[in-house]
């Protein structure tokens, strides 16, 4: 008799719980908890391996996608405070080679040799009340079917975008559509992933508005930005974006003339211009103002979801070109770091655009803020350093060697940031 006949014979009378003993019930009980928890270790096991995921994905994806979108959060997290806590392999979800992220932040590849900095999990505050849950890659792109997830801003704005992607391909087939000539320009980069009709995408905007000069060639000495119109690229296609995400910061620091049209309302760092100093503050509170503004307008699309991230700061605690500018191996204990002055103040323009913004949309867009500056603080330990670079060491220790201590290596604390991402698009408006 074959195996199928043999499993679809009716099973012989099996003895009722009420003519076991208690005793047998009990050892029964045990041995089924038993054996539902080293099921479950056993397919935790797999799926960090390589094998595991591509035998142990499907069933996941499965449960997730199938039920996923019928299961919406009673309320949103606060996981802007909170803490690092040891968790080992946390991190360890992909190869960044195999998802082709950006070779200065592939650390692994790059002859990184710690790996400690993938062992580490945000845990919310014990005021928020609830966990951070592991990123899901059914999930999200359940939550999404369909749509077209942006991401618009400065290189964090990529830095985040590639890992989405990467999170995404360790369980579902991508492709890409679209990179610029110059692979290592990534100005504008499209990833689809068709199994459920989403597309990915990464603008270059660093100002968000329209800018030349410098952010477009290295070789200037500063940037012109105009301050009453938006980077044309990713403005012209804001009515095709379903989820915008949108984080910047970083540029607005470095020397540049803002302009209202043609004219000059102010220059930062540039004092030999002749104009007057106005800082950066008021700009980048211009740019978040517009852009949201744009995107919340744009198009009328239902169910529009737009994202502004927190500022995410840098490292670098010596010369940027000093080899141990950023060599910390762990991250910082509660109490050891704080968020520094400007950072907060950033953080707390978004805050307060974003909730003007929805108060002038009454609700017709959903904007929500992903607050990530605290974690990414407490972070130093995240960023490549010299492992930017491939194999630093190979030839000896150069007193000389530039370090990047702004980035997130892939994988890498970034990974938290969509992590979060997730939580915010099935959350429920309105706590």
């Amino acid at each position: 008799m074959g195996a199928y006949d043999q499993c679809s014979q009716k099973p012989s009378p099996s003895p009722s719980l009420g003519s076991v003993s208690a005793g047998a019930r009990a050892v029964f009980a045990w041995l089924a908890l038993l054996s539902a928890v080293l099921c479950l270790a056993l397919l935790h096991l797999l799926r960090g391996s390589q094998l595991g995921r591509a035998v142990v994905s499907p069933l996941f994806q499965y449960i997730t996608s199938s039920t996923y979108n019928q299961v919406v959060p009673p309320y949103s997290c606060d996981y802007s405070e909170g803490q690092w806590v040891w968790s080992p392999g946390h991190a360890r979800r992909y190869n960044g080679t195999e998802c082709n992220v950006k070779d200065s932040e592939n650390c692994a590849r790059n002859g990184r040799p710690d790996s400690g900095y993938l062992d580490w999990r945000w845990q919310p505050s014990a005021a928020a009340g609830c966990q951070l849950p592991d990123f899901d890659a059914a999930a999200f792109l359940a939550a999404v079917r369909g749509k077209h997830v942006a991401f618009v801003g400065d290189s964090m704005a990529r830095n985040q975008a590639e890992s989405l992607v990467c999170l995404l391909a360790t369980s579902f087939p991508y492709s890409m559509v679209y990179r610029d000539q110059d692979p290592g320009t990534r100005l504008f980069w499209r990833w689809a992933f068709p199994s459920h009709n989403v597309t990915v995408s990464s603008y270059w905007a660093p100002f968000l508005a329209r800018a030349t000069g410098r952010s477009e060639n290295y070789s200037m000495t500063y940037s012109t930005v105009y301050l009453n119109e938006l980077a044309e690229r990713w403005s012209a296609d804001a009515d095709s974006m379903d989820v915008a995400v949108v984080s910047t910061g970083h540029w607005f620091w470095r020397p540049s003339v803002y302009y209202n049209g043609s004219e000059v309302l102010g220059t930062h760092l540039l004092s030999g211009l002749n104009h007057t100093e106005i800082g950066f503050l008021s700009p980048y509170r211009e740019a978040i103002r517009m852009s949201v503004q744009h995107l919340a307008g744009s198009g009328g699309r239902t169910g529009r979801v737009v994202v502004v991230s927190t500022f995410s700061p840098s490292h670098f605690e010596k010369a940027w070109d000093d080899p141990t500018t950023c060599a910390r191996k762990t991250p910082y204990r509660e109490g050891e770091t704080e968020v520094g002055v400007i950072p907060a103040e950033l953080r707390s323009i978004v805050r307060e655009e974003t909730a003007a913004a929805a108060t002038r949309n009454g609700g017709a867009t959903r904007i929500e803020v992903l607050d990530v500056t605290k974690l990414a603080t407490m972070r130093p330990d995240g960023h490549p350093g010299v492992y930017m670079h491939r194999d630093p060491f190979a030839r000896g220790v150069p007193k000389r060697l530039q370090s990047d201590c702004l980035h997130f290596c892939l994988p890498g604390p970034v990974d938290t940031f969509n992590e979060i991402l997730l939580q915010l698009l099935n959350s429920r408006v309105g706590k």
